[in-house]
């Protein structure tokens, strides 16, 4: 029998306000219970950017993250969220938290979004080190939105095991900006020979400069191939993925 993995894709649009922004993300945590086995929510859930997020953050013990904590155990689910927590020099990490289903941990954004005129260093600090986790006898590597533009992570985690790949972003919207997330998302899993599971902000009208995310959230093969997608506006995507997959591709092309 081939190894399964029952995957949902939570596609949201965070506010400044981390109480509603919980109740959101709870309910997607909710809808996702006894449909699959991981539900992945976007970078920032905790609080869109444009807020004062050093004033907000809160450590991973904090009620927000404890929140999600209890929310995934009851649902009986793994879940990956966007969040943020104090760092020391005073600035925030940009962080995901995995929680449920006995999994426990969180990775840290390593490459920050210093590009398009932002300066996400400016109040973000960055992570050191990679992360994987492992559902149902899975291995899955975490990266966050701008990881995407930096191939060897992709295929460092592939070479420490990770057969799928959870990708949570806030994509800003912009020229070509659309078609840049689609073409990373399957590169990176071409590059990775893993599942990757993309999960961006649903497009909202933008709140400052810029809109906070372009959606087109999607489930992309070993190959590269975009085998199930969603639009630009909030949704639930649940897929099964069959991880044998990714092995039989790894003998066929192997690029690792």
């Amino acid at each position: 029998m081939s190894m399964k993995l029952r995957v949902a894709v939570a596609q949201l649009s965070a506010g400044p306000d981390p109480q509603e922004n919980l109740r959101v993300a709870q309910q997607a945590i909710r809808a996702a219970a006894g449909l699959a086995d991981l539900v992945v929510l976007p970078e920032a859930t905790f609080a869109c950017f444009g807020t004062d997020l050093a004033a907000i953050a809160e450590p991973l013990d904090g009620p927000w993250a404890t929140a999600i904590r209890k929310t995934a155990a009851e649902a009986g689910i793994t879940a990956i969220v966007g969040t943020f927590e104090p760092s020391a020099d005073g600035r925030v990490y940009n962080t995901l938290i995995a929680t449920g289903g006995g999994v426990e941990a969180a990775y840290r954004k390593i490459h920050l979004y210093d590009a398009f005129g932002a300066k996400e260093s400016e109040t973000v600090a960055p992570g050191e080190s990679l992360e994987l986790i492992e559902v149902n006898g899975v291995t899955i590597g975490l990266a966050t939105c701008f990881d995407l533009r930096f191939p060897e992570q992709f295929k460092d985690l592939a070479r420490r095991g990770a057969q799928l790949i959870a990708v949570p972003a806030s994509w800003g919207a912009g020229p070509n900006k659309e078609d840049q997330w689609d073409l990373l998302i399957r590169a990176r899993a071409v590059d990775s020979t893993s599942w990757l599971v993309a999960c961006d902000q649903s497009y909202v009208a933008p709140r400052g400069a810029h809109p906070l995310g372009v959606g087109r959230s999607a489930i992309v093969d070993p190959t590269g191939l975009a085998v199930h997608k969603l639009g630009a506006t909030d949704g639930l995507l649940v897929a099964e993925l069959d991880i044998e997959a990714v092995g039989a591709v790894r003998r066929r092309v192997p690029v690792l």
